[in-house]
């Protein structure tokens, strides 16, 4: 399909109309300006208004980027009753007319107020007051820009440099401002040209000197309008320029492969990073964040803990608890035999590896790697090797893949030196060849590190791959807990089994100690003590069910019967699905393909792999 051309959208031509009302008086003066014979050049003067005009807006810049720039970013992370108030108040001078807002001012600096009597009255008419009046009308421009951009940068990005080692005024400088410097960059453009063309606040706090719109004003009622021609000329000029400028990029260049890598340290080959002393993770934790109530703990002592659960089980707010971002207030935490509770997040030395990532878009690969307080060169180079990320130094993370980035993000902790590892859902956004491929590369890091790790996932394939002891909680709670092998082989509840992904998730009845009735069927299970006639939840593994056939065709005793309706081959493995009647299936796994569909089967069940627990009454405890 062609595209039609820009401009004869509606949507140009009604831009069109606000461009040219715009730009026709501008053209209009320019032309005056060309033929004019009098322009008011040489009127005594203007060129010291200029500078008044200069001077003042550069200076209240200056004094307004100091102040305004960190209070936006106060602003933009706080939520409270007082932020909304100290955020309307910056706002009111936006509305307030300027005139009025030199007449507010007097009430400030005039020169019987307080700070007047104590200057000595040298606030009004002076270049002082100048800069005053001007930073009055032209502050909010900067702190409304600045704040909306600090609220565009992504929290985790903060988060991960705080457990990176970086105090409170390192990451605003190292990672707020540079993340929102395009929106910073916009604020002080307007507030230093509205302050270069303020007129209604300097003329009632600063008549003298006089100011470029002053002065123009001046000119305008005592002489009449030729000679307003050179100050208007030098007012849109300097504008012009001024926006010129803040929009000027430096050129793009070729990245090289090794961007900032010390040729010493290219050169060197590399020793190695040191090898950790395990010390697991224990926690006794109970905090509220908003409606949602954590309440866990661990007493385990495996270096390599997972913890699983769906969406909304607490998983992130466990992490960031035991990581220190809630501070002390979740509970005492310990790794190996030391509490760290009241340690600050940037001194509790863990690697944080959040969702998503959270690399810095003005980072390169190598900057990452030494972002880290105390990360030095030869670790740089070592984790970068050691994670296939050689010859992409000099890339940021745009220029990188979704398994590079990921890499990227274990190499920046690991470069930390951390005590423990802690992983929020690290390959849950990475393609499947990419998140096999990250897991094996993890699991060779923690038998070669000897790091502890804190996995948090819903896949319980990465779980049992990748901990050694699982949690697997919900809603804050724990459902049960112990070695992966333990868990996956005999859930606690059906709960746990469905969030342990168990397959043949079924119903039935006990009908005896070592008996359950299924579709009419008694089914032989292990020994247990439930009552007769107790409704159970059971399962058993697929590769537990076996597709038998009895002599001649004949159905072996204490078998299942249904009919085959799907075989599934995974190039590993062939699932046969059965329907047992009344909607219930059981699953069969075997090597090879081993029926078809439409064949009745029969499918005999080993009692030992049958885990069973009483269905759960409505309202009833998980």
């Amino acid at each position: 399909m062609r595209r039609a051309a820009p401009w004869r959208s509606p949507l140009a031509w009604l831009g069109g109309v606000l461009a040219l009302y715009l730009g026709y008086p501008l053209l209009a003066f320019v032309v005056r300006l060309v033929r004019s014979p009098q322009r008011g050049f040489h009127v005594p003067g203007l060129f010291e208004a200029l500078t008044v005009s200069l001077v003042g807006a550069t200076i209240t810049l200056a004094l307004v980027s100091l102040v305004g720039v960190p209070l936006a970013y106060v602003l933009a992370r706080s939520r409270g009753r007082i932020a909304s108030v100290v955020g309307l108040v910056v706002q009111v001078p936006l509305a307030l007319p300027p005139l009025m807002g030199g007449i507010v001012m007097i009430y400030l600096v005039g020169p019987y107020t307080l700070l007047g009597r104590l200057f000595g009255g040298r606030l009004t008419d002076s270049m002082a007051g100048v800069v005053i009046a001007m930073s009055f009308v032209s502050a909010p421009f900067l702190v409304v820009a600045a704040r909306a951009a600090f609220r565009a940068v992504d929290a985790s990005r903060l988060e991960v440099a705080a457990t990176l080692g970086h105090g409170e005024v390192a990451r605003f400088f190292r990672v707020a401002v540079p993340e929102a410097g395009e929106g910073i960059r916009a604020g002080m453009l307007l507030t230093w040209l509205r302050a270069f063309g303020e007129y209604g606040a300097v003329v009632v706090l600063a008549y003298n000197p006089a100011s470029l719109p002053v002065y123009t004003y001046n000119q305008f009622s005592g002489r009449g309008l030729p000679t307003t021609l050179a100050p208007t000329a030098l007012a849109l000029g300097v504008a012009v320029l001024v926006v010129l400028v803040s929009r000027a990029r430096r050129p793009s260049r070729a990245i090289p492969a090794r961007e900032d890598v010390p040729v010493a340290t290219r050169a060197r080959t590399s020793t190695g990073a040191p090898v950790a002393a395990p010390r697991p993770v224990r926690f006794d934790l109970d905090h509220r964040v908003g409606d949602f109530h954590l309440r866990l703990a661990h007493e385990g002592s495996t270096a390599h803990l997972g913890v699983l659960g769906p969406s909304g089980a607490g998983k992130s707010a466990l992490l960031r608890s035991l990581a220190g971002l809630y501070g002390p207030a979740p509970g005492p935490v310990w790794f190996g035999e030391e509490e760290v509770t009241d340690r600050p997040v940037e001194r509790r030395a863990v690697g944080y590896v959040a969702q998503g990532f959270a690399l810095y878009p003005h980072l390169t690969v190598w900057r990452h790697a030494l972002f880290a307080r105390g990360a030095t060169p030869e670790l740089a180079r070592h984790w970068i090797d050691r994670l296939g990320l050689s010859g992409l130094e000099g890339r940021r993370p745009a220029e990188l893949s979704g398994g590079q980035r990921q890499r990227v993000g274990l190499a920046q902790v690991l470069c930390a030196s951390p005590q423990v590892l802690l992983l929020d859902e690290p390959f849950s956004a990475l393609d499947v060849p990419v998140r096999l491929e990250l897991r094996r590369e993890l699991r060779a890091l923690q038998r070669e590190t000897g790091l502890a790790t804190v996995l948090v996932t819903h896949d319980p394939a990465e779980a049992a791959f990748l901990a050694d002891e699982l949690l697997v909680v919900a809603e804050g709670r724990l459902l049960q807990r112990g070695p992966s092998r333990a868990l996956f082989a005999r859930p606690a509840s059906e709960r746990v089994a469905r969030l342990l992904g168990v397959e043949n998730l079924l119903e039935g009845v006990v009908v005896g100690p070592g008996a359950i009735e299924v579709v009419g069927r008694t089914l032989a299970v292990a020994p247990h003590d439930l009552a007769t006639g107790t409704p159970v939840h059971w399962s058993v593994r697929p590769e537990r069910v076996a597709l038998v056939e009895g002599p001649g065709g004949a159905e072996p005793e204490g078998a299942l019967v249904g009919e085959v309706i799907d075989v599934v081959d995974t190039g590993l493995y062939v699932d046969v699905v059965v329907a047992l009647g009344g909607g219930v299936e059981l699953r069969a796994r075997a090597p090879e393909a081993a029926a078809v569909p439409g064949e009745r089967r029969a499918l005999v069940v080993e009692p030992e792999g049958v885990a069973l627990w009483p269905v759960e009454r409505a309202g009833a405890p998980a």
